[in-house]
């Protein structure tokens, strides 16, 4: 009950009923404000997300120590005046290990630059990558300008990124990719694994930590487009040529054969557009069928839930789709927020 007042005084921004309950009940201050463990952690860390900068000093001067992970949750929150206080607070140290981490799994523009401004390296004096590249690609987070600004920041911050169509298009460079495309004219028709879309090399997992619609093993770049919100980079593959009913490949058990509108019926941007309660919009979708898209394609899908989804979903089950429409596939992934409602109207 205490926990529950505290949290509404942070989030009302009121100092005083927080100095009055954490006088009264002190050892709030380094319980989880959320009473059950969570990232938000104790109170001043949860402040921090929020950037409430009086109730983060008063809860210092109580005797909060969780300065370190509410540094960390500041700049992931894009909270970058808070986060400068708590970094003087901490008295200036060296960056901190694993410091762009937050940002990078928020793609939080302000959050990176602070980081780097403060020293936080991409790379050690070997030139080892440091930088969380596996953070920003396989984030649930869906911000295709955040997202190659941070790669970008981290390229001008001396880190080298592969030169592959894969990569360009991480990075939102039509002009890289159009310099691939002179280089291999198949790269229209090309499909890539699951190991080119996330480089083992740069830290990334298997498919499902990986945070995707429908599955992108076997892709080709505009299925990625769908699922990555790269509409810009869609348009010009299309102008370039592209098959928009491409198939990504099937494997020995049958699963795959989708084309790119299914990428865009189960995707991870619908799943931010439910989840934020957005308003129901299907411009990829609708750029797709525009291009004279297959609304009745048929292919079979296999996934696994990302780890994040649980306990309110089971992601420990595989789920299989055989032989089914865009729209049945949708049916079956309602179950976590990534279908566009817009297309099954």
């Amino acid at each position: 009950m205490q926990a529950c007042k505290l949290i509404d005084a942070i989030w009302r921004d009121d100092v005083d009923e927080v100095r009055e309950l954490v006088l009264r009940h002190p050892n709030l201050i380094h319980e989880p404000a959320t009473i059950r463990k969570s990232n938000w952690g104790p109170p001043l860390s949860y402040a921090a997300n929020l950037g409430r900068d009086e109730i983060i000093k008063l809860l210092h001067k109580f005797g909060a120590t969780d300065l370190e992970h509410a540094l960390d949750r500041a700049m992931l929150q894009s909270k970058i005046g808070t986060a400068a206080m708590l970094y003087e607070l901490l008295g200036s140290p060296p960056p901190p290990e694993g410091g762009l981490d937050g940002s990078a799994y928020t793609l939080s523009v302000p959050g990176t630059a602070f980081a780097l401004e403060i020293g936080v390296p991409v790379c050690d004096q070997d030139g080892k990558r440091l930088a969380p590249v596996d953070v920003v690609l396989e984030t649930d987070s869906r911000n295709p300008t955040a997202k190659h600004r941070i790669l970008e920041m981290y390229v001008e911050h001396g880190l080298r990124l592969p030169d592959t169509p894969v990569m360009a298009l991480h990075r939102g460079r039509i002009d890289l990719l159009a310099a691939q495309l002179r280089r291999d004219p198949a790269l229209l028709t090309r499909t890539f694994t699951h190991e080119e879309i996330y480089p083992p090399e740069l830290g990334c997992h298997d498919e499902i930590q990986a945070t995707q619609g429908t599955p992108l093993k076997g892709t080709t770049l505009l299925h990625m487009c769908a699922d990555y919100d790269e509409i810009e980079i869609a348009q010009w593959l299309l102008e370039q040529g592209m098959d928009v009913d491409a198939k990504a490949t099937v494997d020995a058990d049958g699963f795959g054969g989708h084309t790119a509108l299914f990428a865009t019926v189960v995707s991870q941007p619908n799943f931010w557009m439910n989840y934020q309660n957005k308003p129901q919009v299907a411009p990829f979708t609708q750029l797709l069928l525009d291009h004279g898209a297959d609304p009745n394609a048929v292919a079979s899908l296999r996934k696994q839930l990302h780890p994040g989804y649980g306990p309110e979903m089971d992601v420990d089950t595989t789920y299989e789709y055989r032989d089914v429409t865009h729209l049945e596939a949708a049916h079956g992934e309602a179950r976590c927020r990534a279908v566009s409602c817009a297309m099954q109207t």
